[in-house]
């Protein structure tokens, strides 16, 4: 699923500076599952601002409401009309959820409240970690399920690198070599053949899979440490 979170409050405040009246629009499936943009964190976010923006003298009119998707067209109809009562939307679903609402309403400010971080896996609750890059060449089925995109810090198709040492990578003593991780799926499987196969290296990206803890769902080090084992 794709993971959001949050932009930063003040972030959020200064975008809607000089707006009396502002819907915010939730969106009932990535978002609301990973904790970020759902009903309920609507309803958080528009009683945060409006308290903020009553202390700071600059009351604004907010109202709330969520989709079922914003990336698909057929769901946005049921906006119309309480769009015109508004003077911008803030939105918080993905991008392009996003950006379909400010296609079918060009004549008014839509702006983001979340921040698209990647496509995730659910690890706890609140707690999601990357496992996919869209990166347009899957290679799954030759490396054992393991994404040597997201997993290896390199993103190297045809692995391993020379810095793998004791099964962790050069990068980080707590991520583990994405490599040792496929040799070790694809010996199980009986297909240690697939190693040799040479796939199109996609551009090199220096980054670890990243993870989003929701505020308030975060555990000790020792617990994630536990889940990662």
């Amino acid at each position: 699923m794709i993971v959001a979170k949050r932009k930063p409050f003040e972030e959020i405040k200064e975008m809607l500076k000089g707006y009396k009246k502002v819907l915010t629009v939730g969106c009932g499936t990535c978002v609301a599952v990973c904790l970020a943009g759902g009903e309920k964190e609507v309803d958080v976010l528009n009683a945060e601002l409006d308290m903020a923006m009553k202390l700071d003298g600059n009351p604004v009119d907010l109202g709330a409401a969520t989709l079922e998707r914003q990336c698909d067209r057929e769901y946005l109809e049921a906006l119309d009309e309480t769009v015109k009562e508004y003077d911008a939307i803030l939105s918080m679903a993905c991008g392009a959820g996003i950006q379909f609402l400010a296609e079918r309403y060009p004549e008014k400010p839509v702006f983001p409240a979340v921040d698209t971080t990647f496509i995730g896996v659910n690890q706890d609750v609140g707690w999601y970690e990357e496992r996919c890059r869209s990166c347009s060449s899957c290679v799954l089925g030759f490396t054992g399920g393991v994404c040597p995109v997201t997993m290896c810090a390199k993103g190297l198709f045809n692995g391993p690198c020379g810095g793998t040492n004791k099964g962790k990578c050069e990068v980080s003593k707590d991520q583990p070599c994405a490599w040792q991780m496929i040799y070790e799926r694809l010996k199980k499987q009986g297909r240690l053949d697939c190693i040799l196969k040479i796939q199109p290296s996609p551009d090199w990206q220096n980054q670890t899979p990243r993870t989003v803890i929701q505020p308030g769902y975060k555990k000790t080090e020792g617990h994630a440490e536990e889940k990662k084992g």
